[in-house]
C-alpha cells in the first residue's frame, strides 16, 4: 500500500510541476490551486510512504516519477525536445527508480 501512496505521490509532484508551468504563463487562483494542491497532497503522501519505506529510496522514487513525468508533459503538452538522447536519459531514471524498488 505505501508504495502506491509514493507512486501516486509523484504523480501528484507532476501536478504540482504543472502547476509552475501554468501559474509563469497566467497567474491566476485556478492555476495556483493545481500549483499548491499539487505540492501539498504530494508530500503529505509522501510522509505517509515514509512510514515503512526507507528515506533513500522513497525521495529517489519520488523524485524519479516526478522528474520523468515533467519531461513527459513537457514533450506532450510543451512542445519541448523530443531527442533520442533525452529519451534515452528517461530511460535511465526509470530503470534506476525500478531498481530501487527491487532491492528495497
Amino acid at each position: 500500500m505505501d508504495w502506491m501512496l509514493l507512486i501516486t505521490a509523484g504523480l501528484l509532484e507532476v501536478i504540482g510541476v504543472i502547476g509552475i508551468k501554468r501559474v509563469a504563463k497566467n497567474n491566476n487562483w485556478t492555476n495556483n490551486i493545481i500549483l499548491i494542491g499539487g505540492f501539498i497532497i504530494s508530500f503529505q503522501l509522501l510522509v505517509s510512504a515514509m512510514e515503512t519505506i526507507p528515506l533513500a529510496t522513497a525521495y529517489a522514487v519520488w523524485t524519479g516519477i516526478g522528474s520523468v513525468g515533467a519531461v513527459i508533459v513537457g514533450m506532450m503538452f510543451f512542445k519541448e525536445s523530443t531527442t533520442w538522447i533525452r529519451i534515452g536519459y528517461i530511460m535511465g531514471i526509470i530503470f534506476a527508480v525500478v531498481g530501487l524498488k527491487l532491492v528495497t
